[in-house]
């Protein structure tokens, strides 16, 4: 395991680690913490679920891995499973709200993604009563009608999820939403607003590009649009390369920054997909992303309990909107995405290159960027 990966993986089960065991052992609402922005406590558990199982389940359903780095991930695949059974076990005192009040959507889409993302290991591998359990909490979050914002992709992601495990679906939330991010939403240069009015944030990596990317590839009767979207996606990872400086900083601009290097989930992406510009090799990436994830852990993660807190660069509470909570903050763990590509691949075993901030402001030499449109 080379030492970008081995500290990508334990950093990532740094932050999952806590969740999941206590989930597995059943006793997460008991010792999670409920306190900041008390609340919103009711949702801060499938939150940190939701959240982190997005992040995980790339690695989860990695093969060709080292003999070492697969006896931990088969750990991690157990735990997860075990995770999942105990917040969709009506008998479990982890059992979650999957659907009253509106906020259960959002994670509940995120959990979804991370099925998408690992169909054999969280979708296939589940027990039937587990399966079961978890299709009943899905379909529950139709209750929920979604805003006109990035929230109608989490009403299409849940329908994706539900018709890979082969339910039937409601396909108008699928539609509504690809028919507004396909043509209405878009504004350009590889960004969507976030509804009627577009919005200087990171939501476009939050949620956007990578839901929307996801649900596409879900359906076939929606192919004609992924060239497109793949475009527009590249572009969008381009520019947030870009934003990070030589030191692994980067601009706080816009809502919900305590969600920390989660704000490059669809840099991530795009390395795991392989739909960086070709200007852009995965290297590059690589020690773009390690610089972001230091930069943020050298600030401070975690409370003495090993749980994360709110903040960019240690603990920062005023960062945070009245809408984030404890488990809120776990959305970090989506910028490890890419940790499902083997460690053989280009994007772990080239050797490091400097990425776009660090040749440019070292008086390198490089071509000057331009917009995709």
């Amino acid at each position: 395991m080379t030492n970008a990966r081995k500290y990508w993986l334990d950093t990532m089960l740094a932050i999952a680690e806590p969740v999941l065991t206590a989930l597995a052992d059943r006793n997460f609402h008991t010792v999670f913490p409920s306190a900041f922005h008390s609340s919103r406590a009711q949702y801060r558990c499938l939150e940190a679920l939701g959240r982190t199982v997005c992040g995980m389940a790339p690695w989860l359903e990695a093969d060709s891995l080292s003999a070492e780095e697969t006896v931990i991930q088969k750990h991690f695949r157990d735990l997860t499973r075990q995770a999942i059974d105990s917040a969709t076990d009506a008998a479990s005192p982890d059992f979650m709200n999957f659907h009253n009040g509106s906020q259960p959507l959002v994670d509940a889409a995120f959990l979804a993604h991370g099925i998408l993302r690992a169909p054999i290991e969280l979708q296939r591998k589940l027990d039937d009563r587990v399966r079961t359990n978890l299709i009943t909490a899905l379909i529950s979050t139709r209750s929920i009608l979604p805003p006109e914002s990035n929230w109608l992709l989490f009403g299409a992601m849940v329908e994706a999820a539900l018709w890979k495990m082969g339910e039937k679906i409601c396909e108008e939330r699928v539609d509504i939403a690809i028919s507004r991010f396909s043509d209405a939403w878009y504004v350009g240069d590889g960004t969507y607003s976030d509804g009627k009015w577009y919005h200087f944030d990171y939501y476009n990596s939050f949620v956007i590009h990578p839901m929307y990317l996801d649900v596409l590839q879900t359906f076939d009767r929606y192919s004609h649009l992924l060239p497109d979207a793949l475009k527009r996606a590249s572009r969008y990872a381009q520019i947030l390369e870009r934003m990070i400086a030589p030191d692994g900083s980067y601009p706080l601009i816009g809502r919900s920054v305590c969600y920390r290097f989660g704000a490059f989930q669809l840099l991530s992406q795009a390395a795991l997909q392989e739909f960086l510009p070709r200007n852009l090799p995965p290297s590059q990436v690589r020690c773009a992303l390690t610089a972001v994830i230091k930069k943020c852990v050298e600030g401070g993660l975690f409370d003495e309990n090993g749980w994360l807190v709110p903040g960019v660069y240690g603990y920062q509470p005023n960062l945070a909107e009245d809408y984030i909570n404890t488990g809120s903050l776990y959305l970090c763990t989506t910028v490890f995405t890419a940790l499902g590509l083997p460690p053989h691949h280009a994007f772990w075993a080239d050797p490091p290159n400097p990425m776009t901030s660090q040749t440019l402001w070292s008086g390198g030499q490089m071509d000057a960027d331009h917009a995709a449109d």
